[in-house]
């Protein structure tokens, strides 16, 4: 048996130590398959602990099948495979490549602001939530009634949609909304329309029940809605108060053409209305559903407005699905935490989450005039803004003769991390690059510093030429 030095840690138990130093040295392969390990006494005696430590960590090395106990003989390490978490593991020991950087700011788009979240509300209701007997069951598997009747309230006053808590459902991401609500749209609809560009999480939603697509052209100035007479498919899928990712808004006069569109095909339309909260410039717009309830299915979610890993989302369904949909998974457990219901239903019920939305888009208003005026003092007419008006990012078009790629990978060098555009596009191409800034999460000096390093990364070339 080779020499085996541990170096414990005072803040986790021994035998979790010893099981972790084991398991490491097995799977790292520095240990040989069917070597003997030391005894528990001898392996006690070395380390200094009792024997039921090293006892208790054997036994979790034989649970988990790294060792095994062959009777008076002792322990002996196992073979193992090459497996997935092996191969990931060697990988991260390897050292980094060149051009992995560190990175010092991150432009992550949809990340919520630290500062201004309401831990302490927040912990003292879940806490609250806990004490309830609901708390220790499955739960409802369409929501629980609390929260659905506190979205449906919220719909009313802010987005205008005439709802009842029966309608709503309640699930754990936009995605799976959209793969369960294909399952039961397949039968009638063979393909639906989509946004190009467009949220590409929602492209394959609907490809997973093979859906085929028909593409309406989104500009910088608002959708095209001028070829929607010659499409076959009676399904579109749309983000009409905040579009990903250019950020506009459908006008009044779009939303009555698509609402007289879809009566006249007898089809649904899907209204994705994230981010609708924060629009900076005026008062979000009215909601489709608020126009037509029969026609629109509305989704909605709290990951860009609250907190992405709650996993809370939800989906108002015409009565004409309803029943349909509710017969086909009644049956299915809920995807979303029980407790994050009840504390968003108590959360908004007290009225912390109309304060949350107003004190955010106050924070992210400041932010978002903060890096546009970075961004236009430092780059000047290299680049265009667009989608300034509202939402939890931009976009920056960049006129450099540069590849989306190449920019990206420059700024990395430089210890930023940018985010891409051409996931988004199917056929609507642009002819210049649009990198993706999110800066919910970043302080004003991050932004001012992000915006400097992404000048010296990007301009770097051109400075020099003077």
């Amino acid at each position: 048996m080779k020499n085996i030095i541990f170096a414990f840690e005072d803040d986790l138990p021994k035998y979790k130590q010893i099981y972790e130093q084991f398991k490491l040295l097995i799977e790292q392969g520095k240990l040989d398959a069917n070597e003997q390990l030391p005894s528990i006494r001898e392996l006690a005696n070395s380390l200094q602990v009792s024997r039921n430590t090293t006892l208790m960590a054997y036994e979790q090395l034989v649970a988990e099948g790294y060792i095994r106990g062959e009777g008076r003989k002792g322990y002996f390490i196992n073979e193992l495979e090459t497996l997935p978490f092996q191969i990931a593991l060697s990988s991260q020991n390897k050292k980094p490549p060149q051009s992995s950087d560190p990175i010092y700011i991150d432009f992550r788009p949809g990340a919520v602001d630290q500062e201004h979240f309401p831990l302490k509300i927040w912990r003292r209701l879940y806490n609250q939530a806990l004490t309830l007997p609901a708390s220790f069951q499955y739960g409802e598997p369409f929501g629980e009634l609390c929260l659905r009747e506190q979205i449906a309230t919220y719909l009313l006053q802010s987005r205008g949609v005439k709802t009842e808590a029966d309608s709503i459902i309640i699930g754990s991401s936009t995605q799976q909304m959209l793969i369960n609500l294909g399952h039961i749209l397949k039968g009638d609809f063979l393909s639906v329309i989509v946004e190009d560009p467009g949220y590409d999480g929602a492209r394959e939603a609907f490809q997973f029940h093979q859906f085929s697509f028909e593409t309406i052209a989104v500009h910088e100035t608002g959708a095209d809605l001028s070829r929607l007479e010659q499409m076959k498919s009676r399904l579109i899928y749309v983000t009409p108060s905040h579009h990903s990712p250019y950020g506009v808004s459908m006008s009044i006069q779009q939303r009555h053409t698509l609402i007289q569109w879809i009566n006249k095909m007898k089809g649904y339309i899907i209204e994705d209305d994230y981010d609708s909260e924060f629009r900076y410039t005026q008062q979000p717009f009215p909601a489709l559903a608020s126009i037509d309830s029969a026609r629109v299915i509305y989704l909605g979610n709290f990951s860009k407005s609250f907190l992405p890993g709650i996993r809370l989302s939800y989906m108002v369904l015409p009565q004409s699905l309803l029943n349909v949909y509710k017969k086909q998974f009644l049956y299915f457990e809920s995807t979303t935490s029980i407790l994050s219901q009840f504390t968003m239903a108590k959360f908004m019920e007290s009225g912390e989450w109309s304060r949350h939305i107003k004190r955010m888009r106050l924070v992210y208003k400041q932010k978002m005039h903060y890096i546009v005026s970075e961004l236009k003092r430092q780059f000047k007419e290299n680049i265009a803004i667009i989608g300034q008006q509202s939402g939890l990012y931009l976009l920056i078009k960049v006129d450099l003769d540069r590849s989306e790629e190449w920019l990206i990978q420059e700024a990395s060098f430089y210890g930023v991390k940018v985010y891409p555009t051409s996931i988004y596009f199917v056929n609507n191409k642009t002819d210049n690059p649009i990198i993706k800034l999110g800066f919910t999460n970043l302080t004003f000096e991050d932004i001012q510093s992000g915006v400097n390093l992404l000048k010296k990364a990007w301009l770097k070339k051109t400075i020099c030429n003077y």
